[in-house]
């Protein structure tokens, strides 16, 4: 592990990966020497890469053995596609039967590859499957989200679906991204060249602040780290049942009521407390932690 700072926004998937993992641990499944490109993108001129946007294999994060994907956000805006996806699922699949510390997922995804939309719908409800069927085999899997497209569409969806979700203030999560929305509803909707805006509506702050994020970290990758070695030695995975859904589903009623009308994470902010609601994006991510420890603590 690299000692000095690297931006984890602006890294590329292996270089993530590099600096996640203990030195010299990772070892690639499907390298891009097996050349296993998409089919769909071949047949249509399309320019493809030789691991389809997707880096996949196993290492050890602080000795521990893990299994980690991390998708390359420059290659189709990290974008599912059917080989793409496979690859996350065969991950997943194999968590299952190998039973590591953790999965690790670093995802940077605008959602399904329009190319070949079908198939990576498919492959998206495919990697919900295995993911489950991972947790349920006692597997807790870790999202890590602070790339440059974040987490859209149906990785989203993956990624709340995982037992941590790791962020920084760079890293967006949503369903729709909001060049989406502003193409269907108009720019009066959500002007996505708003870029406080953007953040401020999906940013890892506001995630943070509404729970769907359990760890707020700065952008660099030794602090992404740091918090996958504090999941690992930390999290504690118990068997989801019935009451504990109810219980989920009351939390998610009691925060719709308490902002039935809100559409940017400064009303959030200001709604629960915050001190400088305005300042919050100034804030490091150990400051606004410490907000919402207090908060919490309060409560």
């Amino acid at each position: 592990m690299n000692s000095r700072r690297i931006s984890y926004f602006e890294a590329s998937a292996r270089a993530r990966v590099a600096a996640l993992a203990d030195a010299g641990s990772f070892r690639e499944y499907c390298p891009p020497a097996e050349r296993r490109t998409s089919p769909h993108l071949a047949r249509l001129d399309a320019p493809v890469a030789f691991d389809d946007g997707v880096v996949v294999g196993s290492a050890t994060v602080d000795g521990r053995p893990v299994l980690i994907a991390a998708q390359e956000g420059r290659f189709n805006g990290g974008a599912v596609g059917e080989v793409h996806g496979a690859k996350i699922r065969g991950l997943l699949e194999r968590a299952a039967r190998e039973k590591p510390a953790a999965v690790l997922l670093l995802v940077d995804s605008g959602g399904v590859r329009l190319h070949e939309a079908n198939a990576g719908l498919i492959a998206i409800s495919e990697i919900m499957r295995a993911l489950m069927a991972a947790q349920a085999a006692g597997v807790p899997v870790f999202a890590f989200v602070g790339g440059s497209c974040g987490a859209f569409g149906g990785m989203g969806i993956v990624t709340r679906l995982c037992d941590e979700v790791i962020m920084s203030e760079e890293g967006r999560l949503g369903l729709s991204g909001p060049e989406v929305i502003e193409t269907v509803k108009g720019v009066g909707e959500f002007d996505s060249r708003d870029r406080a805006l953007v953040w401020r509506v999906t940013g890892g702050k506001l995630r943070r602040a509404l729970g769907e994020a359990t760890r707020l970290v700065d952008d660099d990758a030794r602090d992404f780290r740091a918090a996958a070695i504090a999941a690992l030695s930390n999290h504690r995975r118990a068997p989801a049942d019935l009451a504990d859904l109810k219980a989920a589903q009351a939390a998610l009623a009691r925060r719709r009521s308490a902002h039935p009308e809100t559409r940017d994470g400064l009303e959030v902010w200001r709604a629960l407390g915050l001190p400088q609601p305005e300042a919050v994006p100034m804030l490091s991510s150990d400051a606004f932690n410490r907000q919402l420890h207090e908060l919490s603590a309060e409560a």
